[in-house]
């Protein structure tokens, strides 16, 4: 049988694929490539599924070759992606009829708004387990209805196909055999009952969606169909499918009630399992699906920040601060101890727990010996104090059985500074993996134990392995200090 799982990351900023050796997931090779962002007016962000496309088939080839590996070593591919980014393709010939509408764009804030202004934030919220904003899927998709010349016709006609980036690549990897989606990805579009498990027609006709658009909802480990020959020189089955944070919390091993991980790219998402049944949140956050495993669903908490890495990537590419973003670090670490600078980085609104699409990026306490490392540090902050703000909601919905260790992943995890700042403003411990690509993980985890490759989650559980823990170090005083000061700020940023 073969031992080796392809897991493809189609994340914001670049798409990756890791080829993985079984049964304990090993990394052998990845590959990667980065991806263009388009924006074309203020708040707007834009993808070119096309490039999306010839990445994801360039590093899944560069992976396979780096590994020495061929098609017929390969058990399985697990697929995780971007979640709430919106595509819609011709179904004859699979061409997207406008670019990728993003996760992070705020075209829709107007619409989100005459929505809750219309009485429609409880029904949204009971359904789906989402607030009404232009994070998630269903405004973008009226949207291109509405603005592609056309296009809500033939939607109406049966012409189009509607999916998120998933299943824009399942489409395509399967030669257009294939429309279909996994529970995780259907539970951010804002169409989708959470408790039910299927499409919600009231909602569907809320949004004035044809149900024709839709993919097929399946679990997240199981059958999605084999590869066209041409893909990978002969099939290999597509056996796993999550949105990227779900992936990430797989990938974390994170299978019981109380676990908490974190991930930290181009935004930071924490998800807090609260087991089989959605729990409502008091406290800003959203109820969303963890899982989906031989159809039986188990729920999330989540807590959304749309800019981590983004602030760091504004340094460099805007302003011009940071040569490169890994230069961070050491420039935070030269910053003033003295200056309490913050950085609110609102750059396409503030999501939870806050949800104000309006907000702006905005800086406080800069003074005449302001510089570039008090800018870098930051920016650096920022994410923890964001984190502070997700873990004090978490809390307040769940009290003592929300996790008290939080694992962490991600492009910035790597950053010693970050996350022993993270781990003071929590004042708690955070767990750093050995190895931190766990969306790839999670995503090669759910094919391998579709392909029977893989252990059930206990076994999988324990073979995660800890780089290095996190203890916090500051003071209490100071600690308060410095929250006080970042939710200060964030009041002023609101107005």
């Amino acid at each position: 049988m073969p031992d080796f799982v392809l897991a493809l990351d189609q994340g914001t900023t670049s798409t990756r694929a890791v080829v993985l050796r079984a049964p304990g997931l090993v990394p052998v090779a990845i590959a990667q490539r980065e991806l263009s962002q388009h924006l074309p007016a203020p708040g707007w962000v834009e993808h070119d599924p096309e490039d999306i496309w010839r990445d994801s088939v360039a590093v899944l080839r560069e992976a396979l070759a780096a590994a020495g590996a061929r098609a017929a070593d390969i058990a399985a591919i697990g697929i995780a992606n971007q979640r709430e980014t919106v595509v819609v393709w011709d179904r004859a010939t699979g061409a997207p009829i406008h670019r990728a509408i993003v996760w992070q764009d705020r075209r829709t804030a107007n619409a989100c708004a005459a929505l809750r202004d219309a009485g429609r934030s409880a029904l949204i919220a009971e359904r789906t387990g989402l607030v009404i904003d232009p994070y998630v899927s269903a405004t973008k998709l009226a949207w291109l209805l509405d603005h592609v010349p056309d296009a809500r016709a033939r939607a109406e006609r049966g012409e189009l196909a509607f999916g998120t980036v998933d299943s824009f690549l399942l489409w395509r990897l399967t030669g257009g055999r294939v429309h279909a989606t996994d529970a995780t990805n259907a539970s951010r579009t804002m169409l989708f009952d959470i408790g039910r498990g299927a499409w919600d027609k009231e909602l569907l006709a809320l949004f004035r969606i044809p149900a024709t658009l839709l993919p097929e909802v399946r679990d997240c480990a199981g059958d999605f169909g084999p590869t066209a020959p041409d893909v990978l020189g002969s099939p290999v089955r597509i056996m796993g499918v999550a949105g990227d944070q779900q992936a990430a919390a797989i990938g974390q091993a994170c299978f019981r009630p109380g676990m908490v991980k974190a991930t930290y790219g181009t935004g930071a998402f924490m998800l807090l399992h609260t087991g089989e049944a959605p729990v409502a949140s008091r406290h800003g956050l959203l109820t969303t699906i963890a899982s989906q495993l031989e159809g039986r669903r188990s729920y999330a908490l989540e807590g959304s920040i749309f800019a981590a890495g983004a602030a760091v990537q504004w340094l460099s590419e805007r302003l011009g601060v940071l040569r490169q973003a890994a230069d961070a670090d050491a420039l935070a670490a030269a910053a003033d101890p003295g200056q309490l600078v913050y950085l609110v980085p609102a750059f396409t609104g503030l999501g939870a727990p806050h949800w104000n699409a309006a907000a702006r990026a905005a800086l406080f306490g800069m003074t005449r010996s302001t510089g570039p490392a008090e800018l870098a540090r930051a920016a650096l902050d920022s994410v923890a104090y964001q984190t502070r703000d997700l873990i004090e909601a978490m809390h307040g919905d769940l009290g003592a059985s929300a996790g008290t260790v939080l694992r962490v992943d991600g492009g910035m995890a790597a950053s010693d500074w970050t996350m022993q700042f993270l781990a003071d403003m929590l004042a708690a411990p955070v767990d750093r993996p050995r190895f931190t690509e766990t969306t790839a993980l999670g995503a090669g985890y759910l094919a391998g134990l579709a392909a029977g490759v893989c252990p059930e989650p206990e076994a999988f559980s324990a073979g995660w392995r800890l780089d290095r823990r996190f203890a916090p170090a500051m003071d209490p005083a100071m600690r308060a200090r410095k929250y006080a000061g970042w939710q200060e700020a964030v009041r002023r940023t609101l107005g």
